[in-house]
């Protein structure tokens, strides 16, 4: 089971996939470790899809909150439609689950802090996809219903339109070490969260 299957497209220039990779190479045993954690749940029963839900939302929340005070709208002028915060309260309301966002270590608002925590949040929608396709396999319609956080941005192509925007970033050396800590302190926070689920 995948929260983010990240793939590489070797078209792309490699001046366009630097940072990217490096995000990817720098996070890789957190990715790993956490789609070992998420393996546990067997989302097409109604119980475990509802943790999944709540250990997500209890990540996503407080991320998404993290981002939006960091400025993220300034960085984004999409930030509106990339925010799944709506969305994934909706699916636990159908599911009668309750979010209870975690508490984040202290951040430094800034935009390394954005695409760091974003590269990892956007990333994840590759693994959505997957994941929609096991949810849909369930035999309780209202699992089979609960899926806006899932399928949040199908078809949008946020995670490519990240990739551009970062791509374009006028990142220093001490910014990249900044995105590389924040996308690591994000797949932290969605491990913590699981672990507590």
């Amino acid at each position: 089971m995948q929260l983010a299957a990240v793939s590489d497209d070797p078209s792309r220039a490699p001046s366009t996939q630097g940072l990217r990779h490096r995000l990817k190479a720098a996070t890789a045993a957190a990715h790993h470790a956490l789609d070992e954690r998420l393996g546990q749940f067997d989302l097409t029963t109604t119980a475990h899809y509802r943790r999944f839900l709540q250990a997500s939302a209890a990540a996503l929340l407080p991320l998404e909150a993290a981002l939006e005070h960091a400025g993220v709208a300034a960085c984004f002028d999409d930030w509106a439609r990339r925010r799944r915060s709506p969305a994934i309260m909706a699916d636990l309301a159908d599911l009668g689950g309750v979010a209870i966002p975690m508490s984040l270590p202290v951040q430094r608002p800034d935009r390394a802090f954005v695409f760091g925590t974003l590269y990892v949040l956007e990333g994840s929608r590759l693994g959505a996809a997957y994941l929609l396709r096991v949810v849909a396999a369930s035999a309780d319609p209202k699992v089979r219903r609960a899926i806006r956080y899932l399928g949040h941005g199908a078809g949008v192509g946020l995670w490519h339109s990240f990739l551009s925007q970062l791509s374009r970033e006028p990142a220093t050396p001490d910014d990249e070490v900044r995105m590389i800590e924040s996308a690591r302190e994000a797949f932290a926070v969605f491990a913590q969260a699981v672990a507590c689920a």
